[in-house]
């Protein structure tokens, strides 16, 4: 079992601020999106946690080892550097999806994302401290086998987009079908998902999915940890493991009571 915490952000009437007093500027709002996300990942960052931009006007992080006045910190900085507010909903459960649906529920009872009225929510609650553990969060880092020279270096660079993103797609889909697990696209060829209680064979059933769905060869590295960078990291270096010696699979055995490789 996962313990994780998740952060539902959600620009504030986003929707009619973009066309009034009249339509704004595409590359304006472009802009405005990448620069928000970038403020929220170094804020975020800073806290052990990970921000994922989903569609950018609504984001998606996971915040073990924040409190909701650490939300509240992050709210208010970003009230005073930007045009548009955003509202925060905190919620935790056994698995990812559980945890992003509680939260979802919350902002939606505060009023629609397109509501004047409703501004700067932050509800929910975050995991007291004798609560967390080493083992809270499982997270997976994803990449494409040999993705340069497979397409970067064979296809033109949207032809390679395809491929990496139909990949993605279908992790994204059969993860959070099959496992309540939450996947997201971090650049590159590279995916992060934030999983529940997964094992070594729930892995390789994934890759495998995938593989036979859109023929696209996926490996993945799995750690643990307390927050979501120490979770990340661990899987950053057992996907280093992947990489060196072809495995599918391979989960840091620091965090995982010395889990044999897959």
């Amino acid at each position: 079992m996962t313990n994780t915490q998740v952060t539902h952000v959600q620009i504030d009437n986003y929707g009619p601020w973009t066309v009034t007093p009249e339509p704004r500027r595409e590359v304006d709002l472009q802009t405005l999106q990448s620069r928000l996300y970038a403020d929220l990942s170094q804020l975020i960052g800073n806290r052990g946690g990970y921000v994922f931009f989903s569609r950018f006007d609504n984001m998606i992080a996971v915040t073990n080892g924040l409190t909701v006045d650490d939300h509240a910190l992050i709210q208010e900085s970003v009230g005073n550097r930007y045009p548009v507010t955003m509202s925060l909903s905190v919620a935790t459960g056994t698995t990812p999806a559980e945890a992003l649906g509680t939260a979802t529920e919350q902002l939606q009872e505060a009023g629609s994302a397109q509501d004047k009225s409703r501004r700067e929510i932050l509800r929910g609650r975050a995991i007291e401290a004798e609560f967390r553990s080493d083992d809270d969060l499982q997270i997976a880092h994803f990449d494409v086998v040999d993705a340069t020279g497979k397409y970067t270096d064979e296809l033109n660079e949207f032809d390679t987009f395809i491929q990496i993103e139909q990949g993605y797609a279908e992790l994204m889909r059969y993860m959070r079908e099959a496992y309540d697990s939450l996947s997201f696209f971090v650049g590159g060829d590279n995916i992060i998902a934030v999983c529940s209680a997964m094992d070594p064979e729930d892995y390789r059933d994934a890759v495998a999915h995938v593989h036979e769905a859109v023929d696209v060869e996926l490996q993945v590295g799995v750690g643990r940890g307390a927050v979501a960078q120490d979770a990340g990291m661990a899987a950053k270096h057992a996907l280093e493991e992947c990489r060196a010696t072809g495995e599918v699979v391979h989960v840091d055995r620091s965090a995982t009571d010395a889990e044999p490789p897959a």
